[in-house]
């Protein structure tokens, strides 16, 4: 099983075919739906990927960037983004706390399952990279626009149940004044056999035994 790391800078297929089959209700954009209308919204996709979030949005929205530290990933993403024939969007690497756009840009910013990882890889500085991805969110953002993050609360379970070296992280997005709400994403994969090889790759042969 490689680490996070790895699978960021050498893994996009095998991201991308595990994505593939997380969300199979589609729930991810109703959520979205739910708390802003998309019609006319300019939006970033922070730490987007292989651009599943970017991709769910682009067909919404007049535009949409999509940014992360992974070239081997946006690659990725706008391989895909081609294929759908989309042309509005755009894709560049950049960091959280360093995004290449003007002040007060853009109305929605995104970013899923990826601003943990200044604080998961941060080291004894976790909160000051923190604050500096949120301080550049927040100076990129409109008046009035909107942050929406996503991230895990647990996987291979019923019931939300967060990483405990998450708490944290968490905390600091409580007391940065973001509300909560869970939702699930659940995989559905084409067979046992592929569910076995993924899930095996990206969470590791003892959590697929303990299902």
């Amino acid at each position: 099983m490689p680490s996070e790391k790895e699978v960021y800078e050498a893994h996009a297929d095998q991201y991308e075919r595990m994505i593939q089959r997380e969300d199979h209700q589609g729930n991810i954009l109703r959520e979205i739906e739910k708390l802003v209308a998309l019609e006319n919204l300019d939006v970033v996709d922070l730490g987007a990927g292989t651009g599943r979030l970017t991709r769910l949005l682009a067909p919404k929205v007049p535009s949409i960037r999509a940014f992360d530290a992974s070239g081997h990933m946006l690659a990725k993403a706008a391989k895909s983004l081609e294929e759908m024939e989309m042309k509005n969007w755009e894709t560049s690497v950049a960091d959280h706390r360093k995004i290449p756009l003007a002040d007060e840009s853009v109305d929605l910013v995104v970013s899923g399952w990826s601003f943990c990882y200044l604080a998961v890889w941060g080291g004894e500085e976790w909160k000051t990279a923190l604050e500096a991805g949120l301080t550049e969110m927040r100076r990129i953002l409109k008046p009035g626009g909107m942050m929406i993050l996503f991230e895990t609360e647990g996987t291979g379970v019923s019931t939300p149940t967060p990483p405990a070296h998450l708490d944290g992280y968490f905390a600091f997005l409580a007391e940065a004044g973001f509300g909560s709400r869970a939702f699930r994403t659940d995989y559905s994969f084409a067979s046992l056999s592929e569910a076995e090889e993924l899930s095996t790759f990206f969470f590791g042969a003892e959590m697929v035994s303990s299902q």
